[in-house]
């Protein structure tokens, strides 16, 4: 019996909590975004468990089959799209799989290499949470009856997004690497994003620009790590 059998055989939701007896994996390398989820699993009942990249997050899958797995498409180690590719074909079939992605065309991606549905970052709403879970569950994991459901943002710890900018300041260290200042750009953009950082946010989506036209970086990569530093000596990150 695996772990989410377990955990559906003492478990049931309820009106406040509909995703009791789920555990869903969220795989994500963003600290500040996997506060984010932990909030709305909290507040929604589900368990959470965690991989920061697609290693970690097969690893986990090797132990246990989770009732829902939440993949960012953008990890250190490949695209989350190859995870979901896997997992949509994978018997017996995790019951919902979700892409999740700060980018325009995430969504397309993450559809087309098998996910049930798409969380935009960033995912704040209990609510729109708990509806792309739910709308994917086979009918008969669903439950009965109304939802009661407070949709008041949720508010992630700002100091993940400290660690989030600790870490792009290390990847940052060694600009020579062509995959790994693909993977920061795009890892930037999306934390500066789901933590309301215009600024920061803005430099990345500029340095990406740049990057797809093959126009030269320097200068605003010199912008982007300005500001990661700026924001890492501050005393309050945002």
């Amino acid at each position: 019996m695996d772990d989410n059998t377990l955990l559906a055989a003492h478990l049931r939701p309820t009106a406040t909590r509909p995703l009791l007896g789920l555990t869903i994996l969220v795989v994500e390398d963003s600290r500040f975004s996997c506060d984010a989820m932990r909030l709305l699993c909290l507040r929604s009942g589900a368990r959470i468990r965690r991989a920061d990249c697609l290693k970690s997050a097969r690893r986990h899958l090797q132990v246990y089959r989770p009732s829902a797995v939440v993949v960012d498409l953008g990890l250190p180690d490949g695209s989350g799209a190859e995870l979901i590719s896997e997992l949509a074909v994978t018997v017996p079939r995790v019951d919902v799989i979700l892409g999740t992605s700060g980018d325009s065309f995430g969504e397309e991606v993450a559809l087309a290499a098998g996910a049930d549905g798409f969380l935009a970052k960033p995912v704040n709403s209990v609510l729109a949470f708990q509806n792309a879970i739910l709308s994917a569950l086979p009918p008969e994991r669903q439950p009965n009856g109304p939802r009661l459901v407070s949709d008041d943002p949720i508010r992630p710890d700002p100091l993940a997004y400290r660690d989030d900018l600790a870490h792009a300041a290390d990847v940052l260290d060694d600009r020579d690497d062509e995959r790994m200042l693909a993977y920061v750009t795009q890892f930037l953009r999306g934390v500066a994003g789901s933590a309301g950082d215009t600024a920061l946010q803005r430099a990345a989506e500029d340095l990406a620009d740049a990057r797809a036209r093959g126009t030269p970086v320097q200068s605003t990569l010199a912008r982007v790590a300005g500001l990661v530093q700026e924001r890492l000596s501050a005393r309050i990150a945002i």
